[in-house]
């Protein structure tokens, strides 16, 4: 198959590409107008993998654009694995507009595409914000939905709307929406991870970036919360995981074993894991000690959410290879090798 991945220079999207390269005979080809990734990702997939993936530095939201310089130039693709996303929660709570129209748009657009060159599989990156402050823990795909804590989940949660409505209306045509908890971790060979621009907003990358001295602060967002040691809970799974679930989801949806043709799952370890745990497990692999603070609570972040991963794991056959401490290793590995790039004053490869 022609497999579309859009964000493919992005962090999840890179290592999805590397995983289908290398375990699959799919033929993937990339767009990403590197808002907020490195044109030198390809360059990592290619050292990682031994393959070339062609990239069109596309702005999603230009249906015009999509259409004409895309799909009309690259011929008929049987699927699309959609990342391509504004993601930092408290970016889109200073700036909704620009999240709603970058997100929505940018699926909108697809959805159009699909409908007009008849792509026959969509893979949606949603995230477990759409689940908001749910009261049952661990969450399953059943768990009601609530109104995100932030415009970026609520982005996840009509996204996913706009996605079941639009596979109502199309004959075969199949979609999921995967659900991540949150990803973390890096490539094995360390080749590979997450590389932001600018500051980072996620937990992992901020932790290896401050032991780096990249960045000046590690700022723990509130330790007056109701869990085990004051810190928020999250469920932490490893990005290769993550990636391998696509690989399985496009079997899953060639096989045409789904009862619907839309469906949910879950994507995460099943575990909770506090912030405070997080940073403890870098210290044990690392071997350094975070001179940390701790701060007041984070506009839009909800107390503790982790997965049930039971529907993924019998359906999808997907099984969990890293914990959380081969997460921060690999994490750590790929921040070394970014510090021995720039040491060397070399591009970041």
């Amino acid at each position: 198959m022609k497999i579309l991945v859009t964000g493919g220079a992005g962090y999840i999207g890179s290592h999805t590409i590397i995983d289908i390269l290398d375990n699959t005979d799919h033929e993937v080809v990339s767009i990403d107008n590197f808002s907020n990734s490195d044109p030198q990702t390809f360059e990592r997939i290619k050292a990682i993998t031994g393959k070339k993936v062609k990239n069109y530095e596309i702005d999603l939201t230009s249906y015009g654009t999509l259409k004409k310089e895309f799909f009309l130039k690259e011929g008929h693709i049987d699927g699309i694995i959609h990342f391509a996303a504004l993601k930092a929660v408290g970016e889109s709570v200073s700036k909704p507009v620009m999240y709603y129209h970058n997100n929505l748009n940018g699926l909108i657009n697809l959805l159009k595409c699909a409908q007009k060159f008849d792509v026959d599989s969509f893979i949606f990156s949603s995230s477990c914000t759409v689940y908001g402050n749910a009261l049952e823990q661990p969450v399953t795909e059943q768990t009601p939905t609530q109104i995100p804590e932030s415009p970026y989940g609520y982005t996840k949660l009509v996204g996913e709307k706009i996605l079941a409505d639009f596979a109502k209306t199309k004959l075969d045509f199949q979609a999921l929406s995967l659900r991540y908890f949150n990803p973390v971790g890096a490539h094995i060979s360390g080749m590979n991870g997450e590389l932001p621009k600018g500051r980072p907003n996620n937990l992992v990358p901020v932790v290896t970036q401050f032991a780096s001295g990249w960045v000046d602060d590690l700022v723990v967002h509130g330790s007056d919360y109701e869990t085990r040691d004051g810190t928020a809970i999250r469920d932490y799974i490893h990005v290769s995981d993550i990636a391998h679930a696509h690989v399985l989801a496009l079997e899953y949806l060639n096989s045409n074993e789904s009862e619907s043709n839309y469906d949910v799952f879950n994507l995460g370890s099943g575990r909770g894991v506090t912030v405070f745990e997080v940073l403890q497990a870098f210290e044990k692999v690392s071997g350094l000690k975070l001179d940390y603070k701790v701060g007041p609570r984070r506009e839009g972040d909800v107390e503790m959410i982790y997965a049930d991963n039971s529907k993924a794991t019998t359906l999808l056959k997907w099984n969990l290879q890293f914990g959380i401490e081969e997460a921060m290793s690999s994490a750590w590995k790929w921040q070394k090798h970014l510090n021995a790039a720039k040491r060397d004053d070399k591009v970041l490869l």
